[in-house]
């Protein structure tokens, strides 16, 4: 991995936990009992975040070989606290609160006015092992996607047109795109237009985002009415392959999605972190558009 990555990773989280850790011990409720146990531990943890979003960068499907293989044996001089691999897997479970407040206060990209929308499958098993799952068992959901049947859940996206997430939403399998309560969550710092495709299809859908102020574009179905937009909307929307691109670079650079989770914590962790690490990649799938705004933040025109 590059170096230069992992400072800029490491920097970046360590300013984070300046803010973070002194806010998390104002709030904290004070305990009943006469001293509270809260070690410093050799291993800091900035530094546990940090290795856990480069696991992300790395070739490893993994995360023990990839501690024990690679940052224990390349890593000892930027890391001098290292502890086994049993120690670091206890003390990560602290990290997943700290993970989310980073993703998106850091992670998460600006919306310019142009937006695409799309879900994809995230699978804890393969479909015919669903009835022996026991891991994620009551949380995960059977659910149909144009690929076929899978077992696991959904997670919802939007992107500008640079490649960033603007907001990300994790539902249940068979959970429907057009579903109020997630495009209520999802749209929620939104404007502009969103481009989406055929899934999307929904003139009360439509109607509740024009409401906001945003408009829906989506692909249309043989046997529709065409729709009222321009030539340029018309060429935005077949870019819509944009968002199918960082679905990919999500599932297999920062291999969001894996068949090997011990329990939900670790399952939350790993789509946090993967969420966190595509921030740092070094290219994203973008478009060479430059949008421009008048005084109230509102798309004017599209310039190339």
């Amino acid at each position: 991995m590059n170096i230069d990555i992992l400072t800029q990773i490491f920097i970046d989280v360590d300013d984070f936990f300046k803010t973070f850790e002194p806010e998390i011990e104002r709030l904290r409720l004070e305990s009943g009992l006469n001293g509270i146990r809260n070690r410093k531990t050799n291993l800091s943890d900035s530094e546990m975040m940090t290795i856990y979003i480069c696991f992300h960068h790395s070739h490893y499907t993994n995360f023990k070989a990839y501690y024990n293989e690679y940052v224990s044996v390349r890593w000892q001089d930027e890391f001098p606290g290292l502890c086994s691999y049993e120690r670091f897997n206890s003390l990560q479970k602290r990290l997943l609160i700290p993970m989310i407040v980073f993703l998106k206060e850091h992670c998460m990209g600006k919306c310019r006015g142009i937006n695409f929308i799309d879900s994809t499958t995230i699978k804890v098993c393969h479909i015919k092992r669903e009835k022996q799952h026991r891991v994620l068992n009551g949380l995960a959901t059977k659910g149909k996607s144009t690929m076929g049947w899978f077992f696991g859940f959904k997670l919802h996206l939007i992107i500008n047109d640079k490649g960033e997430i603007l907001s990300f939403y994790l539902s249940k399998a068979n959970t429907d795109d057009r579903d109020m309560d997630v495009m209520n969550v999802l749209t929620q710092n939104i404007f502009g237009k969103i481009f989406a495709d055929r899934g999307y299809i929904s003139q009360v859908l439509a109607d509740y985002l024009w409401n906001d102020g945003i408009h829906l574009i989506y692909k249309l179905r043989k046997n529709m009415k065409k729709q009222n937009i321009s030539d340029i909307d018309k060429v935005l929307l077949r870019k819509r392959a944009l968002i199918e691109s960082v679905n990919d670079e999500l599932k297999n650079i920062c291999a969001i999605e894996h068949s090997r989770h011990r329990s939900l914590q670790g399952f939350l962790n790993n789509l946090v972190t993967a969420l966190c690490a595509y921030h740092y990649l070094p290219k994203k799938p973008s478009l060479n558009i430059e949008p421009i705004y008048d005084h109230q933040q509102k798309l004017i025109p599209y310039a190339a």
